[in-house]
Protein backbone atom coordinates (compact mmCIF):
# COMPACT_ATOMS: atom_id res chain seq x y z
CA UNK A 1 0.00 0.00 0.00
CA UNK A 2 3.01 2.30 0.38
CA UNK A 3 3.93 1.48 -3.00
CA UNK A 4 0.45 2.58 -3.82
CA UNK A 5 0.59 6.03 -2.17
CA UNK A 6 4.22 6.23 -4.06
CA UNK A 7 2.69 5.50 -7.69
CA UNK A 8 0.19 8.37 -7.49
CA UNK A 9 3.07 11.29 -6.67
CA UNK A 10 5.42 9.85 -9.24
CA UNK A 11 2.08 10.57 -11.74
CA UNK A 12 1.73 14.32 -10.22
CA UNK A 13 5.03 15.78 -10.83
CA UNK A 14 4.02 19.58 -11.24
CA UNK A 15 3.23 22.11 -9.09
CA UNK A 16 -0.33 22.66 -9.39
CA UNK A 17 -1.64 19.36 -10.28
CA UNK A 18 -4.41 18.59 -7.88
CA UNK A 19 -2.38 14.43 -7.19
CA UNK A 20 0.74 16.76 -6.21
CA UNK A 21 -1.20 19.35 -3.76
CA UNK A 22 -3.19 16.23 -2.31
CA UNK A 23 -0.27 13.60 -1.58
CA UNK A 24 -1.27 14.20 2.52
CA UNK A 25 -4.51 13.06 2.00
CA UNK A 26 -3.35 9.97 -0.08
CA UNK A 27 -1.18 8.82 3.14
CA UNK A 28 -4.57 9.26 5.46
CA UNK A 29 -6.93 7.47 3.14
CA UNK A 30 -4.44 4.87 3.42
CA UNK A 31 -3.60 4.61 7.42
CA UNK A 32 -7.61 4.92 7.89
CA UNK A 33 -8.23 2.04 5.69
CA UNK A 34 -11.54 4.06 3.84
CA UNK A 35 -11.11 1.37 1.28
CA UNK A 36 -13.33 -0.87 3.57
CA UNK A 37 -15.50 2.81 3.72
CA UNK A 38 -18.35 3.84 0.89
CA UNK A 39 -17.32 7.54 1.27
CA UNK A 40 -19.77 9.94 -0.30
CA UNK A 41 -18.81 13.58 -0.32
CA UNK A 42 -22.47 15.70 -0.50
CA UNK A 43 -21.05 19.24 -1.11
CA UNK A 44 -17.69 19.34 -3.73
CA UNK A 45 -17.49 22.06 -6.46
CA UNK A 46 -15.80 22.78 -9.39
CA UNK A 47 -14.77 25.56 -11.41
CA UNK A 48 -17.44 25.84 -14.16
CA UNK A 49 -15.47 29.05 -15.52
CA UNK A 50 -12.97 27.08 -16.70
CA UNK A 51 -15.70 25.54 -19.40
CA UNK A 52 -17.87 28.29 -19.60
CA UNK A 53 -17.24 28.79 -23.30
CA UNK A 54 -19.01 25.39 -23.62
CA UNK A 55 -21.57 26.14 -21.22
CA UNK A 56 -22.70 29.26 -22.95
CA UNK A 57 -23.34 27.48 -26.22
CA UNK A 58 -26.44 25.81 -24.46
CA UNK A 59 -27.99 29.60 -23.90
CA UNK A 60 -30.80 29.39 -26.08
CA UNK A 61 -31.20 33.12 -26.85
CA UNK A 62 -28.93 34.32 -29.35
CA UNK A 63 -28.39 38.18 -27.94
CA UNK A 64 -27.09 37.09 -24.61
CA UNK A 65 -25.26 33.69 -26.00
CA UNK A 66 -23.07 36.22 -27.33
CA UNK A 67 -23.21 38.53 -24.51
CA UNK A 68 -22.13 35.59 -22.34
CA UNK A 69 -19.20 34.12 -24.63
CA UNK A 70 -17.57 37.69 -25.21
CA UNK A 71 -17.85 38.78 -21.66
CA UNK A 72 -17.59 35.98 -19.97
CA UNK A 73 -18.91 34.90 -16.36
CA UNK A 74 -18.21 36.49 -13.42
CA UNK A 75 -15.95 39.68 -12.34
CA UNK A 76 -17.68 42.17 -14.71
CA UNK A 77 -19.41 40.04 -17.07
CA UNK A 78 -22.32 39.13 -17.80
CA UNK A 79 -23.87 38.07 -14.25
CA UNK A 80 -22.00 41.68 -13.25
CA UNK A 81 -20.80 39.98 -9.99
CA UNK A 82 -18.84 41.35 -7.25
CA UNK A 83 -15.38 40.05 -6.52
CA UNK A 84 -14.78 37.00 -4.81
CA UNK A 85 -12.40 37.33 -1.62
CA UNK A 86 -12.24 33.56 -1.35
CA UNK A 87 -9.37 32.86 -4.40
CA UNK A 88 -6.69 34.55 -2.54
CA UNK A 89 -6.04 32.03 0.50
CA UNK A 90 -6.01 28.41 1.09
CA UNK A 91 -4.33 24.95 1.11
CA UNK A 92 -5.75 24.19 -2.09
CA UNK A 93 -4.55 25.99 -5.67
CA UNK A 94 -7.91 27.91 -6.69
CA UNK A 95 -9.22 29.63 -9.62
CA UNK A 96 -7.42 30.93 -11.33
CA UNK A 97 -4.14 28.71 -11.18
CA UNK A 98 -6.45 25.40 -11.90
CA UNK A 99 -5.79 26.27 -15.34
CA UNK A 100 -1.93 25.33 -15.16
CA UNK A 101 -2.80 21.40 -14.47
CA UNK A 102 -2.59 19.41 -17.13
CA UNK A 103 -5.07 16.80 -18.01
CA UNK A 104 -5.53 14.03 -20.94
CA UNK A 105 -8.02 14.92 -23.88
CA UNK A 106 -10.53 12.54 -22.78
CA UNK A 107 -12.16 12.69 -20.20
CA UNK A 108 -13.58 15.99 -19.88
CA UNK A 109 -11.65 17.65 -18.08
CA UNK A 110 -13.60 18.29 -15.40
CA UNK A 111 -14.00 14.66 -15.06
CA UNK A 112 -10.40 14.23 -14.58
CA UNK A 113 -9.60 17.29 -11.95
CA UNK A 114 -12.57 15.27 -9.89
CA UNK A 115 -11.64 11.91 -10.25
CA UNK A 116 -8.46 12.90 -9.25
CA UNK A 117 -8.61 15.06 -5.78
CA UNK A 118 -11.51 12.11 -4.71
CA UNK A 119 -9.04 9.17 -5.53
CA UNK A 120 -6.57 11.15 -3.08
CA UNK A 121 -9.17 12.00 -0.23
CA UNK A 122 -10.69 7.91 -0.21
CA UNK A 123 -13.85 9.52 -1.42
CA UNK A 124 -15.94 7.44 -3.72
CA UNK A 125 -18.76 9.55 -5.27
CA UNK A 126 -19.65 13.06 -4.99
CA UNK A 127 -22.32 15.55 -5.15
CA UNK A 128 -21.15 18.53 -7.51
CA UNK A 129 -22.00 22.00 -7.76
CA UNK A 130 -20.82 25.29 -9.25
CA UNK A 131 -18.75 27.77 -7.69
CA UNK A 132 -19.05 31.20 -9.01
CA UNK A 133 -22.30 29.90 -9.73
CA UNK A 134 -23.60 29.45 -6.80
CA UNK A 135 -23.78 33.70 -6.79
CA UNK A 136 -25.77 33.91 -9.58
CA UNK A 137 -28.99 34.48 -7.18
CA UNK A 138 -27.39 37.91 -6.79
CA UNK A 139 -27.64 38.80 -10.41
CA UNK A 140 -30.03 41.95 -11.07
CA UNK A 141 -30.61 40.02 -14.54
CA UNK A 142 -33.27 37.32 -13.41
CA UNK A 143 -33.70 36.28 -17.08
CA UNK A 144 -29.67 35.88 -16.59
CA UNK A 145 -29.88 33.71 -14.16
CA UNK A 146 -32.68 31.90 -15.70
CA UNK A 147 -30.68 31.30 -19.26
CA UNK A 148 -27.27 30.42 -17.53
CA UNK A 149 -29.04 28.08 -14.97
CA UNK A 150 -30.84 25.85 -17.88
CA UNK A 151 -27.74 26.18 -19.57
CA UNK A 152 -25.46 24.77 -16.70
CA UNK A 153 -27.94 22.00 -16.12
CA UNK A 154 -27.98 21.09 -19.68
CA UNK A 155 -23.82 20.93 -19.87
CA UNK A 156 -23.66 19.30 -16.53
CA UNK A 157 -26.13 16.60 -17.83
CA UNK A 158 -24.53 16.47 -21.15
CA UNK A 159 -20.83 16.36 -20.56
CA UNK A 160 -20.11 15.18 -16.87
CA UNK A 161 -23.34 13.11 -15.34
CA UNK A 162 -24.06 11.25 -18.06
CA UNK A 163 -20.38 9.98 -18.48
CA UNK A 164 -19.26 9.11 -14.83
CA UNK A 165 -21.26 7.37 -12.18
CA UNK A 166 -19.17 8.35 -9.44
CA UNK A 167 -20.24 11.86 -9.97
CA UNK A 168 -24.06 13.17 -8.92
CA UNK A 169 -25.22 16.57 -8.79
CA UNK A 170 -28.35 18.44 -7.23
CA UNK A 171 -29.51 20.76 -10.06
CA UNK A 172 -29.34 24.90 -9.75
CA UNK A 173 -32.81 26.30 -9.20
CA UNK A 174 -33.44 29.62 -10.57
CA UNK A 175 -35.24 30.23 -6.92
CA UNK A 176 -36.30 34.23 -8.89
CA UNK A 177 -38.51 32.85 -11.38
CA UNK A 178 -41.03 30.59 -10.02
CA UNK A 179 -41.89 29.14 -13.26
CA UNK A 180 -38.78 28.50 -14.79
CA UNK A 181 -37.57 26.41 -11.27
CA UNK A 182 -40.73 24.30 -11.61
CA UNK A 183 -40.25 23.66 -15.52
CA UNK A 184 -36.29 22.85 -14.47
CA UNK A 185 -37.64 20.36 -12.38
CA UNK A 186 -39.60 18.89 -15.06
CA UNK A 187 -37.35 18.65 -17.54
CA UNK A 188 -34.13 17.34 -15.79
CA UNK A 189 -35.58 15.15 -13.32
CA UNK A 190 -35.06 11.94 -15.08
CA UNK A 191 -31.30 12.67 -16.53
CA UNK A 192 -28.29 10.86 -15.16
CA UNK A 193 -27.05 11.33 -12.04
CA UNK A 194 -28.92 14.12 -11.10
CA UNK A 195 -30.15 13.26 -7.75
CA UNK A 196 -32.56 16.12 -6.47
CA UNK A 197 -32.33 20.08 -6.72
CA UNK A 198 -31.07 23.04 -5.00
CA UNK A 199 -30.97 26.98 -4.66
CA UNK A 200 -28.62 29.37 -3.31
CA UNK A 201 -29.67 30.04 -0.14
CA UNK A 202 -28.44 34.33 -0.85
CA UNK A 203 -31.23 34.22 -2.71
CA UNK A 204 -34.09 36.77 -1.54
CA UNK A 205 -37.61 35.26 -2.36
CA UNK A 206 -39.79 33.82 0.27
CA UNK A 207 -39.66 30.34 0.09
CA UNK A 208 -43.40 29.84 1.12
CA UNK A 209 -44.17 31.38 -1.56
CA UNK A 210 -47.82 30.29 -3.30
CA UNK A 211 -45.46 30.73 -6.37
CA UNK A 212 -43.46 27.55 -5.34
CA UNK A 213 -46.13 25.17 -4.08
CA UNK A 214 -45.85 23.15 -7.50
CA UNK A 215 -41.98 22.65 -7.84
CA UNK A 216 -42.16 21.41 -4.58
CA UNK A 217 -44.77 19.05 -5.02
CA UNK A 218 -43.08 18.08 -8.23
CA UNK A 219 -40.03 17.32 -5.90
CA UNK A 220 -41.98 15.17 -3.47
CA UNK A 221 -43.65 13.25 -6.15
CA UNK A 222 -40.45 12.37 -7.42
CA UNK A 223 -38.82 11.36 -4.06
CA UNK A 224 -35.74 14.30 -5.21
CA UNK A 225 -34.67 16.52 -2.37
CA UNK A 226 -34.55 19.99 -2.07
CA UNK A 227 -31.06 21.64 -0.90
CA UNK A 228 -30.91 25.08 0.58
CA UNK A 229 -26.93 25.49 -0.53
CA UNK A 230 -25.31 28.28 1.76
CA UNK A 231 -23.32 31.42 0.46
CA UNK A 232 -22.40 34.70 1.30
CA UNK A 233 -22.57 37.92 -0.37
CA UNK A 234 -20.62 41.07 0.88
CA UNK A 235 -23.68 42.93 -0.69
CA UNK A 236 -25.81 42.04 1.54
CA UNK A 237 -26.93 45.33 3.60
CA UNK A 238 -26.42 44.06 7.00
CA UNK A 239 -23.07 42.01 6.14
CA UNK A 240 -21.98 45.52 4.75
CA UNK A 241 -20.99 46.34 8.16
CA UNK A 242 -17.89 44.03 8.34
CA UNK A 243 -15.07 45.18 7.46
CA UNK A 244 -13.38 41.79 7.46
CA UNK A 245 -13.54 38.61 5.22
CA UNK A 246 -14.07 36.55 8.48
CA UNK A 247 -16.92 38.55 9.34
CA UNK A 248 -18.82 38.19 6.56
CA UNK A 249 -18.15 34.57 6.18
CA UNK A 250 -19.00 33.14 9.36
CA UNK A 251 -22.18 35.30 9.30
CA UNK A 252 -23.52 34.89 5.60
CA UNK A 253 -23.40 31.16 5.27
CA UNK A 254 -25.12 30.81 8.70
CA UNK A 255 -27.73 33.47 8.25
CA UNK A 256 -28.97 32.77 4.95
CA UNK A 257 -29.91 29.10 5.70
CA UNK A 258 -31.21 29.98 9.30
CA UNK A 259 -33.44 32.76 7.32
CA UNK A 260 -34.98 30.20 5.19
CA UNK A 261 -35.23 27.35 8.23
CA UNK A 262 -36.96 29.73 9.76
CA UNK A 263 -39.42 31.06 7.45
CA UNK A 264 -39.65 27.23 5.86
CA UNK A 265 -40.69 25.78 9.54
CA UNK A 266 -42.74 28.85 10.55
CA UNK A 267 -44.98 28.16 7.87
CA UNK A 268 -45.70 24.82 8.34
CA UNK A 269 -44.20 23.63 5.12
CA UNK A 270 -43.31 19.91 6.96
CA UNK A 271 -46.87 19.52 6.81
CA UNK A 272 -48.02 20.85 3.54
CA UNK A 273 -45.34 18.40 2.04
CA UNK A 274 -44.41 15.86 4.70
CA UNK A 275 -42.21 13.65 2.15
CA UNK A 276 -39.98 16.38 0.68
CA UNK A 277 -36.80 15.90 2.14
CA UNK A 278 -34.99 19.39 2.84
CA UNK A 279 -30.85 19.72 3.15
CA UNK A 280 -29.16 22.63 4.59
CA UNK A 281 -25.63 22.55 2.78
CA UNK A 282 -22.48 24.17 3.67
CA UNK A 283 -23.34 26.00 6.82
CA UNK A 284 -21.73 24.20 9.38
CA UNK A 285 -23.73 23.05 12.45
CA UNK A 286 -23.37 25.14 15.58
CA UNK A 287 -26.24 27.39 14.09
CA UNK A 288 -28.43 24.26 14.42
CA UNK A 289 -28.61 24.00 18.05
CA UNK A 290 -29.16 27.89 18.76
CA UNK A 291 -31.93 28.09 15.98
CA UNK A 292 -33.57 24.73 17.60
CA UNK A 293 -33.72 26.24 20.95
CA UNK A 294 -34.96 30.02 19.92
CA UNK A 295 -38.16 28.59 18.01
CA UNK A 296 -39.29 25.97 20.25
CA UNK A 297 -38.59 29.00 22.83
CA UNK A 298 -41.35 31.21 20.51
CA UNK A 299 -43.25 28.56 19.35
CA UNK A 300 -44.47 27.58 23.09
CA UNK A 301 -44.99 31.05 23.87
CA UNK A 302 -47.16 31.87 20.65
CA UNK A 303 -47.91 28.63 18.79
CA UNK A 304 -51.18 30.37 17.57
CA UNK A 305 -48.49 32.69 14.44
CA UNK A 306 -47.50 28.52 13.30
CA UNK A 307 -51.07 27.03 13.02
CA UNK A 308 -49.86 24.46 10.37
CA UNK A 309 -47.49 22.85 13.15
CA UNK A 310 -48.28 19.99 15.16
CA UNK A 311 -44.77 19.71 16.68
CA UNK A 312 -42.50 21.82 18.10
CA UNK A 313 -39.57 23.46 15.36
CA UNK A 314 -36.97 21.24 16.48
CA UNK A 315 -38.58 18.26 16.00
CA UNK A 316 -39.09 19.34 12.57
CA UNK A 317 -35.45 20.06 12.39
CA UNK A 318 -34.05 16.43 13.75
CA UNK A 319 -35.94 15.16 10.78
CA UNK A 320 -33.93 17.36 8.23
CA UNK A 321 -30.54 16.90 6.33
CA UNK A 322 -27.07 18.89 6.94
CA UNK A 323 -23.78 18.43 5.48
CA UNK A 324 -21.01 18.53 7.69
CA UNK A 325 -18.95 21.23 6.48
CA UNK A 326 -17.39 23.27 7.82
CA UNK A 327 -17.54 21.35 11.14
CA UNK A 328 -17.20 23.64 13.87
CA UNK A 329 -14.42 21.55 16.70
CA UNK A 330 -11.52 23.82 17.33
CA UNK A 331 -11.58 23.68 20.95
CA UNK A 332 -15.03 22.53 22.31
CA UNK A 333 -15.46 18.65 21.53
CA UNK A 334 -18.11 18.44 23.54
CA UNK A 335 -20.19 21.02 21.95
CA UNK A 336 -19.98 19.20 18.98
CA UNK A 337 -21.63 15.68 20.78
CA UNK A 338 -23.89 17.79 21.64
CA UNK A 339 -24.69 18.82 18.17
CA UNK A 340 -24.29 15.33 16.95
CA UNK A 341 -27.22 14.34 18.96
CA UNK A 342 -29.16 17.14 18.93
CA UNK A 343 -29.65 16.46 15.37
CA UNK A 344 -29.63 12.93 14.95
CA UNK A 345 -26.53 13.18 13.29
CA UNK A 346 -26.38 9.06 12.88
CA UNK A 347 -28.87 9.69 10.64
CA UNK A 348 -29.16 12.62 9.37
CA UNK A 349 -25.84 14.05 9.12
CA UNK A 350 -23.67 13.80 5.48
CA UNK A 351 -20.40 14.01 5.27
CA UNK A 352 -18.97 17.05 2.92
CA UNK A 353 -15.49 17.93 1.70
CA UNK A 354 -16.39 21.11 0.43
CA UNK A 355 -13.31 21.08 -2.16
CA UNK A 356 -11.59 22.63 -3.46
CA UNK A 357 -12.59 25.45 -1.30
CA UNK A 358 -10.07 26.94 1.53
CA UNK A 359 -11.52 25.91 4.22
CA UNK A 360 -12.75 21.96 3.13
CA UNK A 361 -13.15 19.20 5.21
CA UNK A 362 -11.39 15.74 4.74
CA UNK A 363 -13.02 12.75 5.57
CA UNK A 364 -11.20 11.96 8.62
CA UNK A 365 -12.71 15.18 10.54
CA UNK A 366 -15.89 12.44 10.99
CA UNK A 367 -13.68 9.32 11.23
CA UNK A 368 -11.58 10.38 14.13
CA UNK A 369 -14.01 11.77 15.98
CA UNK A 370 -13.74 9.58 19.49
CA UNK A 371 -17.60 9.78 20.19
CA UNK A 372 -18.91 8.41 16.89
CA UNK A 373 -19.43 4.06 17.20
CA UNK A 374 -18.38 2.70 14.06
CA UNK A 375 -21.41 2.14 12.45
CA UNK A 376 -22.11 6.41 13.12
CA UNK A 377 -18.90 6.74 10.91
CA UNK A 378 -20.21 4.91 8.40
CA UNK A 379 -23.36 6.19 8.42
CA UNK A 380 -22.47 9.80 8.31
CA UNK A 381 -19.76 9.01 5.57
CA UNK A 382 -21.31 7.45 3.14
CA UNK A 383 -24.55 5.27 4.05
CA UNK A 384 -26.87 7.82 5.21
CA UNK A 385 -26.90 9.52 1.54
CA UNK A 386 -26.79 6.20 -0.22
CA UNK A 387 -29.76 6.47 1.73
CA UNK A 388 -31.08 9.23 1.36
CA UNK A 389 -30.21 9.58 -3.04
CA UNK A 390 -31.20 6.16 -3.94
CA UNK A 391 -27.46 5.75 -4.60
CA UNK A 392 -26.04 2.26 -6.34
CA UNK A 393 -22.98 2.47 -5.12
CA UNK A 394 -19.80 3.35 -7.40
CA UNK A 395 -16.61 2.81 -5.94
CA UNK A 396 -13.05 4.04 -6.53
CA UNK A 397 -11.11 1.95 -8.38
CA UNK A 398 -8.05 3.46 -6.43
CA UNK A 399 -9.87 2.11 -3.27
CA UNK A 400 -10.92 -1.27 -5.03
CA UNK A 401 -7.43 -2.10 -5.71
CA UNK A 402 -6.41 -1.38 -2.76
CA UNK A 403 -8.77 -3.52 -1.22
CA UNK A 404 -7.85 -6.39 -4.16
CA UNK A 405 -4.10 -6.07 -2.77
CA UNK A 406 -5.30 -6.17 1.08
CA UNK A 407 -7.06 -10.16 0.66
CA UNK A 408 -4.20 -10.93 -1.49
CA UNK A 409 -1.53 -10.60 0.79
CA UNK A 410 -4.10 -12.35 3.29
CA UNK A 411 -4.63 -15.19 1.28
CA UNK A 412 -0.60 -15.41 0.24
Amino acid sequence: MQNDAQNIRDLANEEFDTRTLLRNAVDQAIARKYEDFLIVDTDSHHYETEAFKEIAEYIEDPVMRYEAKFQGHSRGGITSETGSYQEIAGRITRYPMRKNEKVPPTPHRDITLMERWMDALGVDMAVMFPTPMLNLSNCPRIQVEVALARAYNRWLCDHILEKDPRIKSMLYLPFHDPEASYEIVKEFADRKGVIGFMVTSTHYRANYDNAYMKTYAALEERNLPLGFHAAFTWTDQSLQLCNRFIGVHALGFTWCNMLHMTNWITNGMPEQFPKLKTIWIESGLAWIPFLMQRLDNEFMMRTSDCGLLKRKPSEYMREMYYTSQPMEMVDNREALELTFKMIKADTQLLYSSDYPHWDMDQPSMIYDLPFLSEQGKRNILGNNARRLFNLEPVYSPVKLARRAATKSGLTS
